[in-house]
């Protein structure tokens, strides 16, 4: 990122915009942030059908249990979609606090700010002379940049945009956990919906479990037993819970 971008600027270069939902696309082939969205993903599957079995359970009719499904994955999505951007604007904001601090300590002592980038390209298996060279063309062409890599681990500054994305991220990928419970309780006679539920949320939390092994490099059985666990509890407890009480 640019000192014109770090200070709020912008691009204005057309053709440097990604098409439109391109961001999502790129994110999706990113591991991490697969990794990320599936979870919150099974969050949004239990959550949802967790409330919809509670109220199965305590005898609501087909429309009450579409109202209160609806009703808990909205107010899902803006609770992960508001977690996410709040977590990723706090990490920008740390990031260009860094930022600000580089750029003083480069302004008060370049020499000692230059041996430092030196020593972390060394440290990476460079000789000394092309470390040096390595450090001379990085800072030459952006100081701040090279010094955030060698002390920070910082790649690229994140903008303001990639903070809203971070959190229309979550709360898609939570929708689209929560839609698959939901789409049963639309679907089918509320007679059959509890067990049609918990089939579906069975079959669902294997898949994403799968997709978030494969990303964060877990163990697959054991990542399944848990989120099975957890989501098949969820649900026995909230369709006992709306037994009793009701």
């Amino acid at each position: 990122m640019t000192a014109q971008e770090r200070s709020g600027g912008t691009v204005t270069d057309a053709a440097a915009r990604p098409a439109p939902l391109g961001w999502l696309r790129a994110a999706g082939a990113d591991r991490e942030s697969l990794r990320s969205w599936t979870q919150v993903a099974n969050d949004g599957i239990i959550a949802t059908a967790g409330i919809l079995e509670g109220f199965a359970g305590a005898g609501a009719n087909n429309r009450t249990l579409i109202t209160a499904g609806t009703t808990a994955t909205i107010a899902g999505m803006l609770s992960v979609g508001g977690a996410g951007w709040a977590e990723a604007a706090a990490e920008r904001e740390a990031q260009l606090t860094a930022a600000e601090e580089e750029a003083a300590e480069i302004a008060r002592q370049p020499g000692l700010e230059r041996a430092e980038v030196v020593a972390y390209y060394e440290e990476k298996g460079l000789t000394p002379q092309l470390a040096r060279e390595v450090a001379d063309q990085l800072m030459a062409h952006d100081a701040v940049d090279a010094q955030l890599e060698s002390e920070h681990g910082i790649l690229e500054v994140m903008s303001r945009a990639a903070t809203v994305r971070a959190g229309i991220g979550s709360g898609i990928a939570y929708l689209l956990g929560a839609a698959i419970p939901l789409i049963v309780t639309v679907a089918v006679p509320v007679a059959v919906e509890s067990w049609l539920i918990l089939g579906a949320v069975f079959v669902s939390l294997i898949v994403t479990s799968g997709i978030g092994a494969r990303t964060g490099h877990m163990d697959m059985s054991r990542t399944l037993v848990r989120t099975l666990t957890v989501g098949v509890g969820t649900m026995a407890v909230s369709y006992l819970v709306g037994r009793l009480v009701f």
